[in-house]
């Protein structure tokens, strides 16, 4: 059925008691997995759309499944070239026409964000929208924000919008933010508003609160 997505469940009462400890570890040593070698290949494909559109701000929309959001946001910002990324070949599978102003690419996000920082590609939005909340206590360092990646994304810069139906995984990520410096605005997300993408709707439509949490990084 359709409206029937489930409510996170997860043991923890609150924030991760380990939460700044990781986040901290993770500030004094940079994340450095060799990259896979499609994520350098799709990092090629990027540069050379790119540099076919030379001076076009770019939109990263990180996860993006189908590429429905993509797709939305390059309607929204058509002056805009917008970046959707996902490391799952079968949701891409499914993505539709690929407006003339969008590229989506396959590769773990890790990846993409690590090789877009060393070339000085930083974008203008940077939408992390409905991200696998990992909500079991032991995979803390699965969620973005406790990922050894998380200074490298947050070193992209751009306007970032969080997006998710667990409040939790946003507080968790506003206190990481907070103990690098930087203020997130936490609302919540009304069920009048359009839908970003078919996951927000589903959640919505199964009754879930949804939250955004906001935050300039430039």
């Amino acid at each position: 059925m359709y409206a029937n997505s489930a409510r996170i469940q997860t043991p923890q009462s609150g924030p991760h008691p380990r939460l700044l400890e990781v986040v901290e570890r993770h500030r004094r040593h940079a994340y450095q997995r060799p990259h896979a070698e499609h994520s350098l290949a799709a990092f090629e494909r990027l540069q050379q759309w790119l540099a076919a559109h030379p001076g076009r701000q770019l939109i990263l929309d990180s996860g993006c499944g189908t590429g429905a959001s993509t797709a939305g946001l390059a309607q929204r910002f058509p002056e805009c070239g917008v970046l959707g990324i996902d490391q799952s070949a079968a949701r891409l599978g499914r993505a539709g026409v690929e407006p003339g102003n969008a590229l989506r690419l396959r590769a773990p996000l890790e990846d993409l964000w690590r090789l877009m920082l060393v070339q000085g590609i930083r974008p203008l939005r940077h939408c992390l929208w409905y991200p696998n909340p990992w909500p079991k206590p032991e995979h803390l360092r699965r969620r973005w924000h406790g990922h050894p990646v998380f200074q490298q994304l947050l070193a992209l810069g751009g306007a970032l919008e969080l997006r998710s139906n667990w409040r939790l995984y946003v507080d968790e990520f506003a206190l990481a933010l907070q103990a690098c410096g930087h203020q997130g605005i936490i609302s919540a997300i009304a069920a009048s508003e359009e839908p970003v993408s078919p996951f927000e709707r589903k959640y919505r439509d199964s009754g879930h609160e949804l939250w955004r949490l906001s935050v300039e990084l430039s």
